[in-house]
């Protein structure tokens, strides 16, 4: 077993105690609820994003394809609870802007705790930084994406806009924000909903 499975394997294990953990801050908080979320950063860009085309065979398959450096990234929250999202565009990523997307969240249903299950990006770091009072960062183990399930939320994002030429990044941005208005409470929740997350969430916040 390798030590990246190991480490998993514990931080799985330790789910529901640090649910707990977490459910202290909610009872000693004038909180009216609590939602968990997946968040994460990705980049959409002009260049046009291939994938696998069915074709006769021997006959190479042809398509259109636009080569740019332009792109936007989209950040994003997303809850396997209650299918709700919250997403935030910008030309980069950084510390600074990760803590605004913070703040802006934490405005959203400002009563409720928000636990966000987040990745260890180098901008992700908030040692000296005070967060709203109703957010809770909960890291993931490094190299570990596949324990985000934010990350279905964009594969299924990158899905729709492949293989499609887009001249702008405003026409981009358009799609994107077409994509967001889509995927509804039960899509999100469809894709997002680790079945590991959802009972050790239930077993402390639901019981």
């Amino acid at each position: 077993m390798t030590k990246k499975i190991r480490t998993q394997k514990r931080f799985l294990k330790n789910l529901e105690k640090r649910f707990e953990d977490f459910r202290f801050i909610l009872n000693s908080n004038n909180f009216d609820s609590v939602n968990l979320y997946f968040q994460d950063e990705s980049r959409f860009g002009l260049i046009t994003k291939q994938k696998r085309v069915v074709t006769a065979k021997g006959i190479k398959p042809i398509g259109n394809y636009k080569h740019s450096y332009l792109y936007k990234w989209l950040w994003g929250s997303f809850s396997p609870i209650t299918g709700e999202s919250f997403c935030m565009t910008t030309n980069g990523v950084c510390k600074e802007l990760f803590v605004k997307y913070l703040e802006d969240f934490s405005l959203h249903k400002p009563n409720e705790l928000k636990i966000l299950i987040i990745d260890n990006a180098a901008f992700h770091s908030t040692k000296d930084v005070e967060l709203p009072k109703n957010i809770i960062l909960f890291p993931i183990p490094p190299y570990s994406p596949e324990l985000n399930a934010a990350e279905k939320v964009w594969q299924w994002m990158k899905d729709k806009i492949a293989m499609k030429i887009y001249d702008t990044l405003e026409t981009l941005e358009n799609k994107l924000e077409e994509l967001l208005k889509i995927a509804n409470h039960q899509r999100i929740k469809s894709l997002t909903g680790f079945e590991f997350y959802l009972k050790a969430f239930y077993s402390i916040f639901k019981s």
